[in-house]
């Protein structure tokens, strides 16, 4: 079982959208992510707007993906949103299911700035 970056049993992130690389739920690391999606975030319209910006659009309906909106809990790149949060726009983090090698990419203080 991935530990969370608490320590403790990570827990599902997300099944509306159904989120994770491997797309159960999870922000679990998978040796195949090179993005390494292990951060659980709350998406907020500044977030979705700045990455938008930076050329990874999860806004827009695309085949089988949604689009993101406000209040969906989505897997982010963990370098991604701590590029975000050095500039002011990073999401809420769900620390229990926000994997814990995030800690490679940022501090727990940091993450715990926007907890939801």
């Amino acid at each position: 079982m991935s530990k969370n970056v608490l320590g403790t049993n990570l827990l599902i992130c997300g099944e509306d959208p159904v989120t994770g690389y491997e797309r159960n739920g999870f922000c679990k690391l998978n040796d195949q992510d090179e993005g390494m999606h292990t951060v659980c975030a709350e998406m907020t319209q500044d977030f979705l707007n700045y990455t938008k910006s930076k050329g990874n659009d999860l806004i827009t309906r695309r085949g089988s993906f949604s689009g993101l909106k406000p209040g969906d809990r989505w897997c982010l790149c963990a370098a991604r949103w701590e590029e975000a949060r050095s500039v002011g726009v990073a999401p809420p983090v769900i620390l229990e299911a926000t994997q814990e090698r995030t800690l490679n990419f940022t501090t727990l203080s940091n993450l715990k700035v926007g907890v939801a």
